[in-house]
């Protein structure tokens, strides 16, 4: 029998929390999800969904705070769906990270002697993002970009984002302003009329580089050249402005299109010494500054000797593959987008890079193919996107038994599933390093060492 009753009022202590933040409580070993509560708080809530199996809460009094607990800083923090763990100490919403991931090891995964790090955080956990997406709108008849509210597509506009880049909100200010002023016509979702659609930015955090990307249900924009020179002339850091064209009705933020106004349609940037083209649809790591500190644990992990055939599986534009050049012997890159091989190929001759070789398609397909062709590798790293490995392509890496695995995740769950996988035939997981690239959120990216046993 569930012991709760919807809209009734109860008390409970926070036993736990969900991989989204959520706090957990148990009322008669019921569990209870609720937005909002720190793990130890003793709290009063209010059951506003009832189910089978568990309910759900709204939090209405904190009787009794964790230590961990702080005053968000941003102002729209209960409205916006961007970060969720404000109310929470950065060194809490670390320890939380890193307790997310143990339990997903230990009860998917089944892996309890794994040692599984402290995550590595950021000295400077704020404007630490080199991309932003602002959906754009209207509310009450004015023009609104900034973020969709939690659970909805209802947009909150605020000024000033504080995991963005500074200019990125200087950017979308004068956008938004730029569309007011001229009365360009919104994108409505509803209808799948009106113009604008997204206010995109790109920023080289070591170049000083900036591009702007607007995304349009159209091949064009009225007072384009205006536009161009008001941007241009208030931040000269503009080295790219970009139209891009989405005119599906869809929820997909970029088209395949774009449309050049002004620059070169890329900037530059650097991880490490690694100089990187970055086009509009480029995929590249949003926070540069823990990308280098995830780039050399995987460097480590690797163990590179100089004479080893590595294999780079999910390699995107080829970042990782040319971090792993300098200390192998030869790098083969495989993804299957065929515009981020484009990139890393024009990437690695970018940095006068010739023992790597980019190839177009699933890894499941390549690798077992390679494989039966002959060519194995010694040290094979993996960074797939939130589904994890395909079980194809996990096969393939156990018959032809590396001597190291290194796996890059940034999903928890489907990681220590992956794991467990390895671990059942003939792999042993060593250690697990988690490393914040996504402070205030409830994301973690992780470094797994695994050696053939």
């Amino acid at each position: 029998m569930v012991p709760v009753k919807k809209n009734e009022v109860y008390k409970t202590e926070i036993v736990g929390m969900t991989h989204q933040g959520q706090g957990v409580g148990r009322i008669e070993n019921f569990t209870i999800f609720i937005d909002g509560p720190i793990k130890q708080e003793e709290v009063e809530i209010k059951i506003i969904k009832v189910n089978k199996n568990y309910a759900v809460g709204k939090l209405l009094n904190i009787i009794k705070a964790s230590p961990g607990r702080v005053e968000p800083l941003c102002e729209v923090y209960n409205k916006c769906g961007g970060c969720s763990l404000q109310h929470m100490s950065y060194q809490a919403a670390l320890n939380f990270k890193t307790d997310m991931v143990t339990e997903n090891i230990r009860r998917i995964g089944k892996l309890n002697e794994v040692v599984v790090h402290d995550t590595i955080g950021m000295e400077n956990p704020f404007n630490y993002r080199n991309k932003a997406q602002y959906p754009v709108g209207k509310s009450k008849g004015e023009v609104v970009a900034g973020f969709y509210a939690k659970k909805s597509h209802d947009i909150v506009d605020c000024a000033e984002c504080l995991i963005q880049h500074s200019l990125s909100d200087k950017v979308k200010l004068i956008v938004k302003g730029f569309l007011e002023k001229h009365k360009i016509t919104i994108y409505d979702e509803a209808t799948g009329k009106g113009l604008v659609r997204h206010i995109m930015t790109r920023m080289g955090f070591n170049t000083g580089e900036v591009m702007v990307v607007l995304v349009i249900n159209g091949k064009n924009i009225p007072h384009q050249d205006k536009l161009v020179k008001m941007l241009t002339q208030e931040m000269p850091q503009i080295k790219s402005i970009v139209l891009n064209v989405n005119t599906a009705k869809t929820n997909i933020i970029l088209g395949n299109k774009n449309i050049i106004v002004f620059g070169e349609g890329r900037i530059t940037d650097y991880i490490g010494k690694f100089k990187f083209n970055i086009s509009p649809l480029s995929f590249f790591q949003v926070n540069p500054v823990q990308t280098e500190v995830l780039y050399k644990k995987v460097l480590e992990y690797a163990g590179l000797t100089g004479e080893e055939t590595v294999f780079d599986l999910y390699c995107g534009i080829g970042t990782i593959s040319l971090f792993l050049s300098e200390s192998a012997k030869r790098v083969y890159g495989v993804e299957v987008v065929e515009e981020a091989i484009r990139d890393a190929k024009e990437n690695a001759k970018l940095n006068d890079i010739d023992n790597v070789e980019f190839i177009v398609g699933e890894a499941e397909r390549i690798i077992p193919d390679m494989y039966k062709k002959g060519v194995k590798a010694d040290v094979v790293v993996v960074d797939p996107p939130r589904k994890g490995c395909d079980e194809v392509l996990l096969d393939t890496l156990v018959s032809m038994a590396p001597d190291r695995i290194v796996y890059v995740s940034c999903n928890p769950a489907t990681l220590a599933r992956d794991l467990g996988f390895l671990a059942e035939r003939g792999f042993e997981v060593l250690e697990v390093q988690p490393v914040d690239m996504f402070p205030w959120s409830s994301h973690v990216e992780c470094v797994v060492k695994i050696y053939r046993n």
